[in-house]
């Protein structure tokens, strides 16, 4: 049976869009911004650091990181945010959202200016002092994911909640076309100012020394977006639904929503020690009533989000045969340092411009439309679809004639990623857990996304490598090839739409009504009010 709603969460589900939603938004955003800025840089700046400290005289091809150097330079920032989105998840519940937020930041901002001031010149020290600093970037970034998805679920109203938590979420895409920018313009600037041969012409000529400035000014500038919001962090007040459900305290609430609503709002002790007493509004995370009630869902959040992350991060394998194969990158040895973080710059951008924003910002138009379910189960199925139509004739693809083909598919692989599951596994665990949960549930589906990510980007690195150990990238052993590798990525995404089943369709229902935190157990004396007079009888 249902129990009445506190006034000042029934004010917050029922407020018409205001300027303080979008002030939220991007608030919250710049957490993404930096991800995304962060995680795209790395993959121009490894490129330079391998031209820079790992140059060999006499060498036909540029210096390129080692494999486990450029594994470990990629793979700690995301054990950092694995670790991060446990920790923070659970310090949000514990502490509560505001209190936790501006730490995130000042992690982000502090990480990301230090990880560009490596100390000494030598290889080891800079890579040793660059990967001690992106797993603690990786930290605070990790902690952003379960605060920001929370703050944004439970300040947004019922109507526009799915739009709101996926705008947060779309952020993201603004970080890749940042870092894109940020990359052609400071690599065009010292490109004008240093001109230098191309390798071929020039070996140790190609990379001048004024070329390790610019990976550090590209990895810093990251942190700036970021410190520019950490005062409007502060000034945020703690969400009611924190406030009210689990500190408890019916009149902070109710002032704090007051200013931000600008309405009237009455604090209604009383009815929250009621709920608060009530029978099944007391459970932790290890308890039967957990498991009974929240259980599949949990798996559900968890697994699709972990399936979701292992094709999704996997797409930096063919990024590189991409390229070549448009021709819009030519061969390394044809160009100088700077030109060639100038050309994987502009091409990434451009594909990010192309599929990856436009799929996260479809989303945020149709989440509240079509409901999260049908998206995440469409997303799912069309990558399937594309990842075997690449995969099952992959021959036909490598064909000169038919390169603009896979480029094609290949971007639709990835519109339908974010318009689909890599929106709605962010959104759903952040309305579908009780508030006392919330960020914690939505740290572990987090952090198992991240686990798939890691496999991802790993797991199929060395998968995707020619079964030929003649044709291998240097330093790698033999592998599946890429066409094995596609249909493996097909079954994920296949095995993904299963498990999409077990999630529960929130659109249109406050987050009370799903997390049933103002249900009562059918055989409790409820306290119910009449309209005839004021009295309470048993039922």
């Amino acid at each position: 049976m249902g129990r009445e709603q506190l006034q000042v969460l029934s004010a917050l589900d029922a407020a018409k869009t205001q300027w303080y939603h979008f002030t939220a938004i991007v608030i919250a955003g710049m957490g993404f911004f930096t991800d995304a800025y962060d995680l795209f840089c790395v993959s121009l700046v490894t490129k330079l650091l391998g031209r820079i400290y790992y140059h060999h005289d006499g060498a036909a091809k540029p210096g390129t990181l080692p494999p486990n150097v450029s594994a470990a330079v990629n793979g700690v920032a995301f054990c950092g945010t694995l670790a991060g989105q446990l920790f923070f998840g659970w310090l949000g519940d514990k502490l509560g959202r505001k209190k936790v937020y501006g730490m995130t930041l000042m992690v982000m901002v502090i990480c990301s200016v230090a990880s560009g001031l490596s100390f000494s010149d030598k290889p080891k020290a800079v890579m040793a002092t660059l990967c001690f600093f992106r797993f603690w970037l990786g930290f605070g970034i990790g902690g952003d994911y379960p605060l920001s998805a929370t703050i944004m679920s439970e300040y947004a109203n019922k109507k526009t909640r799915g739009a709101f938590i996926a705008a947060v979420f779309a952020m993201q895409g603004f970080g890749i076309l940042a870092g894109g920018m940020v990359a052609i313009i400071i690599s065009a600037a010292f490109k004008n100012a240093f001109p230098a041969p191309a390798y071929e012409d020039g070996a140790v000529a190609s990379t001048v020394p004024q070329a390790d400035y610019v990976w550090r000014l590209i990895v810093m500038f990251g942190a700036l977006p970021a410190a520019l919001t950490y005062y409007w962090r502060m000034k945020m007040p703690e969400t009611a639904r924190y406030t009210a459900l689990v500190a408890k305290n019916a009149k902070q609430a109710a002032s704090d929503m007051s200013k931000v609503l600008q309405v009237e709002i009455e604090a209604e002790q009383e009815k929250i020690e009621r709920i608060s007493v009530a029978k099944g509004n007391d459970f932790g995370l290890f308890s039967k009533e957990f498991l009974h009630r929240h259980g599949l869902h949990l798996l559900g959040t968890t697994s699709t989000w972990f399936l979701l992350d292992i094709a999704f991060y996997s797409q930096n394998l063919f990024q590189k045969d991409i390229f070549s194969a448009i021709g819009w990158i030519p061969p390394a040895k044809t160009m100088n340092a700077l030109e060639e973080v100038y050309r994987i710059a502009r091409a990434q951008t451009l594909i990010a411009l192309c599929s990856t924003v436009p799929g996260y910002w479809f989303t945020v138009f149709f989440i509240d439309k079509i409901g999260r379910f049908a998206i995440q189960l469409m997303g799912f199925f069309f990558m399937t679809v594309f990842m075997f139509a690449l995969a099952i004739p992959y021959n036909h693809w490598t064909h000169k004639d038919n390169r603009i083909g896979f480029v094609i598919m290949y971007s639709l692989t990835f519109f339908f990623a974010n318009f689909g599951p890599n929106a709605t596994t962010f959104v759903v665990p952040a309305e579908i857990f009780p508030a006392r949960l919330r960020s914690t549930c939505h740290g572990i589906s987090a952090a198992a996304g991240k686990a798939g990510a890691i496999v991802g980007a790993f797991g199929f690195l060395y998968a995707a490598q020619s079964k030929d150990p003649t044709k291998t990238d240097a330093g790698y052993p033999a592998g599946i090839g890429v066409k094995n590798s596609l249909i493996v990525l097909g079954c994920v995404n296949a095995l993904g739409m299963l498990f999409t089943l077990l999630v529960p369709e929130s659109n249109g229902r406050s987050l009370e009504e799903m997390s049933k935190e103002n249900e009562e157990e059918d055989n409790q004396t409820v306290e119910m009010r009449t309209h005839a007079e004021n009295r309470t009888v048993p039922v």
